[in-house]
């Protein structure tokens, strides 16, 4: 695997790189061929806390993992731990999602002992939305004490999702 490691408002050391290459060498037991990936990570310190952001872009799916710890080299170990049980989970959602011999390019076969998870949708919700620009919905939204909003934006004609990020701005997704 190529590794692109940066340093957002922190240096990143030699020791630190070596680590971080050390540790995401665990996940090319998962991949074919892994020299042909490359994996892009950033280091962030912001407070007290140092975070690491992972992604590993694929053929056919995107590998992203964060992880925000007070230690960085604890960081590290958990956004491994991270990916590595993303992969374990999803392998067979993607065997069964692509054909069988385009997953066995993206994966050797590494036999897993972990049971699938079946997605219930416990509850559905039929709305009525009625047209709204984005600060009326916004402030819907922040009525509701809610993550999102459904609406119908007559800015841009169409059905529009607000939602709130982590880093507590708002997007919008727009559905043309």
């Amino acid at each position: 695997m190529k590794y692109n490691i940066r340093g957002d408002k922190l240096v990143v050391t030699k020791s630190i790189k070596d680590y971080v290459e050390e540790k995401l060498d665990r996940l090319n037991k998962y991949y074919e061929n892994h020299k042909d990936l490359e994996c892009k990570v950033i280091v962030r310190s912001k407070n007290n806390l140092q975070s690491i952001e992972v992604t590993i872009p694929a053929n056919k799916f995107i590998l992203r993992a964060e992880v925000a710890e007070k230690d960085l080299y604890a960081a590290i170990d958990l956004v491994v731990d991270k990916l590595e049980g993303q992969i374990r989970k999803n392998k067979t959602r993607l065997k069964n999602r692509y054909e069988k011999t385009e997953v066995q390019e993206m994966f050797l076969n590494f036999e897993v002992e972990y049971e699938e998870e079946k997605l219930d949708i416990v509850k559905r919700k039929d709305i009525e939305t009625k047209p709204m620009d984005e600060e009326e919905a916004l402030l819907q939204m922040e009525l509701l004490n809610h993550d999102f909003f459904v609406f119908k934006n007559i800015d841009e004609e169409c059905v529009s999702v607000i939602y709130k990020r982590k880093d507590n701005k708002y997007g919008i997704i727009n559905v043309k």
